[in-house]
């Protein structure tokens, strides 16, 4: 089989990966994709191939003492069983945060890890589980060298003015900025858009990343020039669990009137509010559109509200908009999630066509009516493949 690169997206409880060939074309060959799931519960390791054949399934029993880095070892004893031993060439890592210092692909040493380490406070639930793998790998593979990719990266285009706060001016001098997040999954999106809708690709379009972490990006010319998240991944959107944008006298409220310490809040405002919080049900949006209660009802149009008011912001920072693409979870695969948006920007010349949003299948689809001032696509997003596209790049020799 030929030599391959190992994508990773870990997060606090799961790792997903994807294994391709190492081959320079961006239309390189996926071997197979899966995840490890239930980690510090009932671990579940499953794969599947391209075509989307079972090629792999394990499961640990609840209470099994499986860390990340005993399941990383049995993922890439599983890949050399699968591949070949000697096939797998270098390993890709979601990172959430590079700060304003990482604006592209590097090479991870210890020295940088040690770097990486040190924006943990701007992403606590999301850094740390990016660089335990790093840290995994590199003690059951020291040969093996590993990229990271930044989802902040994208958006060091933004101009001064979308990045800054009106805060005293030794903040900023502290790191405390507009970053932008879900960078990787918009570079995909950005690149796609060449292809599929080579006629806006240029232009000025507003890509919806929905999935149960949501934001919006607004591109000029396949680049980010503003975003809906900003110091951490809990700005903007309203999410599955996060509340996105709040006034930070709520947050004073809680502090001096609740008397709530500094981790009790962060557990509300990452981890209750959102879907879950509004409804009081769940933060998965295929539960809530199944549900009678008004609670899961009212939750789903805060969530759609939130979408088109910020999607109006963006288009300010664009000085209009001529396309809009919707991806992730939420955004590939609820036509009423997409009608519903698309209706609360009908004011900006936004119409679907005759199947209202819905598409026949996997794969990018306009949606819009022919007569739309607004071209609005749906477009599946795929952070592993771009991870693999910058381990290539980054590491030109590895690939024929």
């Amino acid at each position: 089989m030929a030599e391959a690169i190992l994508a990773l997206n870990a997060g606090s409880s799961s790792i997903k990966f994807a294994l391709f060939a190492a081959e320079r074309t961006e239309s390189r060959e996926l071997i197979c994709r899966g995840a490890l799931d239930g980690i510090g519960t009932a671990p579940h390791f499953h794969a599947k191939s391209a075509s989307g054949k079972k090629v792999g399934e394990q499961r640990w029993p609840e209470g099994a003492n499986q860390t990340h880095e005993t399941l990383l070892d049995y993922l890439l004893s599983w890949i050399d069983s699968h591949i070949g031993s000697d096939k797998m060439q270098a390993v890709g890592h979601r990172i959430v945060h590079g700060g304003g210092v990482f604006t592209a692909p590097v090479v991870l040493t210890p020295e940088i890890l040690s770097q990486l380490d040190g924006f943990t406070p701007l992403a606590p639930l999301h850094q740390p589980h990016n660089l335990s793998p790093v840290r995994a790998v590199a003690k059951l593979r020291p040969h093996l060298p590993q990229i990271g990719c930044f989802d902040t990266a994208f958006h060091c285009t933004m101009p001064e003015i979308a990045t800054a706060m009106a805060l005293p001016r030794a903040y900023r001098a502290q790191g405390v900025r507009r970053y932008g997040f879900h960078g990787i999954s918009y570079e995909y999106i950005a690149r796609q858009l060449s292809k599929v809708a080579p006629g806006i690709a240029h232009g000025r379009v507003i890509a919806a990343h929905l999935g149960n972490g949501a934001s919006l990006c607004a591109l000029r010319d396949g680049r980010s020039v503003d975003t809906t998240m900003g110091f951490t991944a809990l700005d903007g959107l309203m999410m599955g669990t996060r509340c996105g944008t709040i006034d930070a006298g709520v947050v004073l409220y809680m502090l001096t009137q609740q008397h709530l310490d500094p981790h009790e809040i962060e557990h509300i405002l990452y981890q209750k509010s959102g879907l879950l919080g509004v409804s009081g049900i769940s933060s998965d949006m295929r539960t809530l559109q199944s549900s009678n209660e008004p609670a899961a009802r009212e939750a789903i149009d805060l969530f759609v509200f939130r979408a088109a008011r910020e999607t109006a912001a963006l288009a300010a920072s664009l000085g209009g908009i001529d396309g809009f693409v919707f991806t992730a979870g939420i955004g590939e695969n609820s036509p009423e999630i997409r009608q519903q948006i698309c209706a609360g920007l009908a004011w900006l010349g936004v119409k679907l066509g005759p199947n209202g949003g819905a598409v026949p299948g996997p794969g990018p689809h306009r949606i819009s009516d022919s007569s739309s001032a607004v071209q609005v696509y749906v477009i599946p997003t795929d952070e592993e493949a771009m991870i693999v596209q910058h381990v290539i790049e980054t590491l030109p020799d590895i690939a024929p």
